[in-house]
């Protein structure tokens, strides 16, 4: 009788325990526009935790106690909330409406860029993806981020080789060399090591992405002339968390990811793990691989470290391994080489280590630095040739912020290092580049409507020489519905081995980078962007933004014929120009949201004869997305157009409109989720070959579409500490 007694104590006790924890789910709007805020914090001081708006105002913090719990909202410009509610729940619909206020209150910042201010109050025009939209486009793609970007507005990401897959982020129209590309504020994907590094950046463990468009060399140096994207990974909470999400395509890709999270008094920690398997595919039935064999592991572990409440110290270390092999159907199938057939193989190795110490000397005074090594080794082969090189890059920085009422600076210096070591050739391509840089940053608030950021960066590259690089930009607000940006500055990059001709080529016959007789490229730009936002009736809010830019390059490196069946790097005589226009609409009612986007690009080369539209650039793109958002369900309807492209033959491409469909259902215990990626089944090999005869030296030309078609995808997300109190129906 006892034991019974006991064993149904501890079942009420485990009952009540259970009851315990509750999850908290609401909204933030703007109480005049009705529109969502991004940023706002909501926090429980006695609980010692709290969350982040993401991009759709929405708010969830886990394992609250039962009982009263008192909390604030507050975000930079609105008056501050002091509120209590009564857990568990009556209600799950519980939206704030937030009042502009005539004093700044201490906000959270969304960190993709430099400064401690939200992107609304930055003068820098900055495009943000939260981590709810990364959600999405993980689902759409588990393996990569090439689909989170492919999907913005003004990006293209070219296809450079159907063999390896090799992809490149173009901004508005400018080769992939021309964007730079961090992860958590350390630039590691440059030179030899930036050819597959958009097919290896997994998107499981980030929580944000920031994406500027235009000349960004004074915060972050030479090579951010089209732009940069910023990738920022999740930190450690003080509630685990653990995502574990498998993924299988009909195309016989299957793909795996885990990231784990946990944060003690002092320590912290994060671990992701990625692997990937892709059989080799071949939907045209011509006997070479659309997707090649591929083989991809990765794994990055981080510890945090809290001395205090002012100071933070992470370092983290990430491996990848990467195996391709791609060609001729019957070479990868068996294994060798057979006599008259083709293939091409890629391995690479990864391996880098990031460091920063961070400490506030007072609210307003931070200091940080932060180091990164990085080592990097492709062995590419085809038949007759192997191209085979180590990199070893190192960055160091030191910055200074300081934060006062109206203004805020920041001051810096930065090292960096890049090592490229040729194995097996004998034209001597090793390279070594060693370039230091200082800069200074300010954001001054003129008044309530106005702001304006200035900012010069010195850099000093060795063989190159000296690069100063002012910019300039202004916010207006006149009001809450309207906003807008100007901006402009300068940039440079200096000569590389490593650009998309080169890849083409497999570095083939390229002669080494002369320095006697090339100059680097220098880059001047600017651009402007209005906002508008307002609700129609009472239920639907509207946002459009419409952004115009210019960005001229001049001393673009070219790849040019020399004799004897060589190819050597030369400056164009002339500028490379581009310019356009962006424009994003957006419709909100209830859970649902559509979103329409256009991108003028006018990407000429002034260097040929009548200024050419840069090949493989499309003047027009367009796109539209539907978007379903409930609690339990989320679905997705996108439809994208790309028009006609000049070809390097003088030709011009087909358009084509491609289309997909993600549906998703949540449970307490994660998701499921299917995927319909290009449902329509738009491919190159449907207007033009991707491979011609003959099949022992074939040739491939210009990659303009999709080339693999239809992508069916299914998989699970398993999320064991989240979403404790849904329904599981």
């Amino acid at each position: 009788m006892t034991r019974y007694i006991l064993i149904t104590a501890s079942f009420l006790m485990l009952n009540i325990a259970l009851g315990q924890t509750n999850t908290l789910r609401l909204s933030v709007l703007d109480k005049e526009s009705k529109e969502s805020i991004i940023g706002v914090t909501v926090y429980f001081e006695s609980l010692e935790k709290g969350a982040i708006s993401d991009i759709n105002g929405k708010v969830e913090i886990k394992n609250i106690p039962d009982g009263l719990q008192e909390f604030r909202v507050s975000f930079v410009g609105y008056e501050q909330i002091d509120t209590a509610l009564v857990f568990p729940l009556q209600q799950n619909d519980i939206v704030f409406y937030l009042s502009e206020s005539q004093f700044e209150l201490e906000g959270v910042t969304v960190t993709v860029g430099r400064s401690t201010r939200t992107i609304e109050n930055i003068p820098t025009r900055i495009e943000y993806i939260g981590g709810e939209e990364l959600g999405e486009k993980s689902v759409m793609n588990a393996a990569n981020i090439s689909m989170v970007l492919r999907e913005s507005t003004g990006i293209q990401m070219q296809q450079t080789s159907i063999n390896s897959g090799n992809t490149n982020v173009r901004i508005q129209g400018l080769d992939g060399r021309y964007t730079q590309l961090l992860k958590d504020g350390f630039p590691l994907y440059g030179g030899f090591s930036g050819g597959l590094s958009v097919m290896q950046i997994p998107p499981l463990d980030l929580k944000q992405f920031g994406i500027i468009k235009g000349s960004s060399s004074t915060l972050y140096g030479g090579g951010a002339i089209a732009g940069l994207v910023n990738m920022v990974s999740k930190t450690p909470e003080e509630e685990p968390s653990l995502d574990i999400m498998l993924t299988q395509t009909h195309a016989l890709g299957s793909t795996a990811n885990l990231f784990y999270s946990k944060k003690h008094e002092k320590i912290g920690y994060t671990f992701y793990a990625s692997g990937n398997y892709q059989k080799p595919y071949d939907p045209d039935n011509d006997g070479f691989s659309n997707l090649a064999l591929t083989n991809t592991i990765s794994i990055n572990p981080k510890i945090f470290y809290y001395p205090s409440d002012r100071t933070t110290f992470w370092f983290g270390v990430n491996g990848t391994y990467d195996s391709r092999i791609g060609g001729d159907m019957v070479v990868i199938s068996e294994g060798q080489n057979f006599v008259n057939q083709y293939s091409e193989s890629n391995e690479s190795k990864r391996a880098n280590t990031q460091a920063v110490y961070e400490t506030k000397f007072t609210n307003e005074n931070k200091l940080t630095i932060k180091n990164s090594v990085s080592y990097f080794s492709r062995k590419q082969e085809i038949p007759n040739y192997i191209f085979n090189g180590n990199q070893l890059n190192t960055f160091s920085e030191i910055n200074f912020q300081s934060k006062k009422e109206k203004s805020e600076w920041i001051f810096g210096a930065n090292l960096y290092t890049n090592v490229f070591d040729e194995i097996s050739d004998t034209l001597q391509r090793d390279q070594n580049d060693i370039t230091t840089g200082v800069f200074i940053n300010n954001i001054f608030d003129i008044s309530e409507k106005w702001a304006v950021e200035s900012g010069v960066r010195l850099d000093y590259s060795q063989d190159w020489g000296i690069f100063p690089l002012p910019k300039l930009s202004l916010l207006w607000k006149p009001s809450k519905k309207f906003t807008s940006r100007l901006g402009g500055g300068f940039g440079y990059k200096i000569p590389d081995l490593f650009t998309e001709d080169a890849e083409l080529l497999h570095y083939r016959n390229i002669l080494p980078i002369d320095k006697v007789i090339l100059a680097a490229e220098k880059s001047y730009g600017g651009n402007i962007d209005f906002n508008y936002k307002t609700i129609i009736g009472e239920k639907i809010s509207f946002s459009i933004n419409q952004l115009f830019y210019l960005t001229s390059i001049s001393n673009g490196l070219l790849l040019n014929n020399v004799p004897n069946g060589y190819f050597q790097y030369n400056n164009a005589s002339d500028v490379i120009m581009s310019k356009g226009a962006e424009t994003n609409i957006k419709f909100k009612y209830k859970d649902f949201r559509w979103i329409l986007n256009y991108a003028y690009i006018d990407a000429t080369l002034n260097y040929l004869p009548n200024n050419p539209q840069k090949p493989l650039t499309a003047k027009h793109n367009a796109g539209t997305v539907l978007m379903y958002e409930s609690e339990k369900w989320r679905i997705g309807y996108e439809t994208y157009y790309t028009g006609k492209q000049n070809l390097s033959d003088g030709t011009k491409s087909n358009d084509f409109l491609t289309m997909g469909l993600m549906l998703m259902r949540n449970f307490k215990w994660g998701s499921i989720f299917t995927n319909f990626e290009n449902f329509t089944d738009r491919r190159q090999s449907r207007y033009s070959p991707l491979v011609l005869p003959p099949n022992s030296n074939p040739n491939f030309p210009e990659i303009y579409a999709p080339t693999d078609g239809i992508i069916i995808s299914a998989g699970i997300l398993i999320k064991p500490f989240g979403n404790a109190d849904d329904d599981d129906d």
